[in-house]
Parts: C-alpha cells; sequence; structure tokens
C-alpha cells in the first residue's frame, strides 16, 4: 500500500464535474475508482467540445478536454440503471465498495432501489455521498443546479466584476466553475471524515452536500463583512474590500499585481516609488486608514507604477519583499520556472491518442505520495474486466448483458 487511500473502494456514479473532482482527488490518493456511465453517450463531459485530445499525427479523437480535467486513475464500466440487470450490477458493486458517490436529481436513485436506505440495508459501511445543487431538504431541493447558476443565486456574482460605474460593469461569473470544484474539495472532505468515522462506528453514513451551501459556505470574509455590518458588499474590481493596497497596477508595458498584506509592507512599497512620506503619511500609515482613503492612495500608486515595466517593478519590490507578481495567460503559466520546477505538468499515456497531457494534483505526501496510474479511461473500457473481478460474470454473460443493452 503505496498510497494513502488504496485500501479504499469508490463507486462512481456522478457525472460533470463537482462529482468526478472528487472522485479522481480520491483516485489520486489511491483508492479503487469505478466510474459508471450510461451506454453510447457516457458522461454529459465526453460531449463538452471542442477543443478535443489530439493524437500524435495531429488528429482529433473522441475525447473532450473537459472530460479529461476530471477523471484520469478511474476505471470506466456502462451500465443502464433503468433495466433490472444494470440495477443489478450497481447493487452487487455496492455491497463491495466503501464509497458511492451519486449527484442525481432528489429522489432520482430511489425508484431504482440504489438510494442510501436501499444500499445501506445490503453494506452497512457504505459512505454514501450525495451532491446535489440545493440538497435533499429546502423548498428549493427540486430544483436543478448547475454551476452558473449557483455562482448567481449564492451571491458570489455580486462580488465578482468591476464595480459600479467603470466601463464593463455588472455581474461576472468566475472563469472556471469554481462552485463545483470547491464542492468537490467538500465532498472529498467529508468522504474522509465519514470513512475516519467509520473505523469507530462500524457504519458508513450519508453525506448529503449542496453546491449552493458551499457556495456561500467559501465566501468566508465577505460574508462576515455583510454580517458585521448589515452591508452587502460590492463588486469592486479586482481591489480587495478589507485591504489596501491589494490589486492590479497598470504599468509602462501591461499590469502588475500588488498584495501589500501589513503596514511594513505598505512602507516598503513606499520607498521603491520613492515616497517614503506616504508610509507615515496619517491618511495611509494603517490599513484602516488606507481603506478609507482607498481612491485617493490607489491613484497615487498608479502614477508611479505606469514608471516602470511589470519586469521591472517585480525585480525591485521582490527585493523589498513586496508581494508582487504579473497576471500570466496559461502559455506563460505553464512556461513560469517555479512551476516547471514544481512538476504541474503531466502526461500519461493514453490508448487511442499515444499520451494525454494533465496537471499534477498538488498534494504533496512524503510517506503516501499521489501516484497517476492511469489515464482518464474510454467509455466503458473496463467493463469486461470490472464484472469478472467482482462480480464474476463469465463471458457469455457479459454477452447476454450486452445484448440485452444492461450494460
Amino acid at each position: 500500500m503505496s498510497c494513502a487511500l488504496s485500501h479504499i473502494r469508490v463507486l462512481d456514479l456522478s457525472r460533470v464535474l463537482a462529482g468526478p473532482w472528487a472522485s479522481q482527488l480520491l483516485a489520486d490518493l489511491g483508492a479503487e475508482v469505478i466510474k459508471v456511465e450510461r451506454p453510447v453517450e457516457g458522461d454529459d463531459t465526453r460531449a463538452w467540445g471542442p477543443p478535443y485530445l489530439k493524437d500524435e499525427q495531429g488528429r482529433e479523437t473522441t475525447e473532450a478536454a473537459y472530460y479529461l480535467s476530471a477523471n484520469r486513475n478511474k476505471y470506466s464500466i456502462t451500465v443502464d440503471i433503468t433495466q433490472p440487470e444494470g440495477r443489478a450490477i450497481i447493487v452487487d458493486l455496492a455491497r463491495q465498495c466503501d464509497v458511492l458517490i451519486e449527484n442525481y436529481k432528489v429522489g432520482g436513485l430511489k425508484k431504482y432501489g440504489l438510494d442510501y436506505e436501499a444500499l445501506s440495508r445490503i453494506n452497512p459501511r457504505l459512505v454514501y455521498c450525495s451532491i446535489t445543487g440545493f440538497g435533499q431538504t429546502g423548498p428549493y431541493a427540486q430544483r436543478p443546479g448547475y454551476d452558473f447558476l449557483i455562482q448567481g443565486v449564492g451571491g458570489l456574482m455580486s462580488i465578482t466584476g468591476r464595480k459600479e460605474g467603470e466601463t464593463g460593469a455588472g455581474p461576472q461569473k468566475v472563469g472556471v466553475a469554481l462552485t463545483d470544484i470547491l464542492t468537490g474539495l467538500y465532498a472529498t472532505v467529508a468522504i474522509q471524515a465519514a470513512l475516519a468515522y467509520r473505523e469507530i462506528s462500524g457504519l458508513g453514513q450519508h453525506i448529503d452536500l449542496a453546491l449552493l451551501d458551499v457556495q456561500i459556505a467559501c465566501l468566508a470574509n465577505q460574508n462576515l463583512n455583510y454580517l458585521t455590518t448589515g452591508e452587502p458588499p460590492r463588486r469592486m474590481g479586482n481591489a480587495h474590500p478589507n485591504i489596501v493596497p491589494y490589486q492590479d497596477f497598470p504599468t509602462a508595458d501591461g499590469d502588475i499585481i500588488i498584495a501589500v498584506g501589513n503596514d511594513g509592507q505598505f512602507r516598503s512599497l513606499c520607498a521603491v516609488c520613492g515616497h517614503t512620506e506616504w508610509g507615515s503619511h496619517e491618511k495611509y500609515a494603517t490599513n484602516a486608514a488606507r481603506v478609507a482613503n482607498r481612491e485617493e492612495l490607489i491613484a497615487l500608486l498608479r502614477q508611479e507604477t505606469i514608471r516602470k515595466t511589470t519586469a521591472e517593478w517585480i525585480a525591485l519590490l521582490e527585493a523589498a519583499n513586496v508581494p508582487c507578481g504579473p497576471i500570466n495567460n496559461l502559455r506563460e503559466v505553464f512556461n513560469d520556472p517555479q512551476v516547471k520546477a514544481r512538476q504541474l505538468l503531466l502526461e500519461l499515456p493514453h490508448p487511442t491518442a499515444g499520451k494525454t497531457p494533465g496537471v499534477a494534483n498538488p498534494i504533496r505526501l512524503s510517506a503516501s505520495p499521489v501516484e497517476y496510474r492511469r489515464p482518464p479511461p474510454l467509455l466503458g473500457q473496463h467493463t469486461d474486466e470490472i464484472l469478472q473481478k467482482y462480480i464474476g460474470v463469465d463471458a457469455d454473460g457479459i454477452a447476454a448483458l450486452r445484448a440485452k443493452r444492461a450494460i
């Protein structure tokens, strides 16, 4: 057992991103993950292209980049749960698994006898994680929930985007499905907590995880900014509601981020700018004063930052221990020497394309490191193998199931 979770088996009935993100993380940590997909269509994200993975001759495969981002280290089997034989397969597998992840609508699996109550009777140790848009309870429980929708309903878009009065002002979603990602991370934490509790109780449990709950919980300081004042925070572009200066600034050839976290760093910034007097000025000497006089101070700093290039500023500010950095596109990100040193770009063998790129898991464990054992699977690539290994179905039985379109 070289990986932390190599003793755990996961049955993944989820699609798209939040659930698959959780199961990929568990798989990276060593869990054996069996991804259950619909015959023919598979996970929705298999069709969410272009772009698609290209083979070594530059020809497009059928593997969408979106799907590839969240499904490495898994086995893929195709099962039609609307068929009795298909449901029997899921029941047999659930009996032998530690964890089940699903993101069907509330009650969606109950009619098939695959809900928590039914499966926990045959496997009391099963940790059953349900991911929905709005949770298992409440007036919105039956509503479908997508990341973009939840970013709006959950308040994130009310604080994201240019501030009112500026060109381009208005609500703006984050450039990645952040609510799904965060929900996947919370799901992983919850699953491991339930597994740890099982060591004490001997029993599994049901995890009710809602995208809306996660989105609201992750507003962090902005929640408390509202709850302590009664005033809803507003969009501020790249500025920080509680810290100044902590935003982007124009330079002679682009932009730079300056992120001052304390008064000492501010004084260092002032010295680099050639205005040491700002560091002791009553309007700017403390963070509270800088927040109160934000507009005035930012205007003064912008007059200075446009005098040098981004690279020149970074060299000067880093030497003065002032947190700063460029605003990179993804080509620049993956060419960054720090990113290369951390080996964040992966390359895995792929059965149809020859190889596929990926991004490394950021968890670094000294004794039980993450492993990359297999690329994102082709649709149903491991159906026969899993049925033979765990259910004991022989070749004739597999052929019969396929003839009935149960797999």
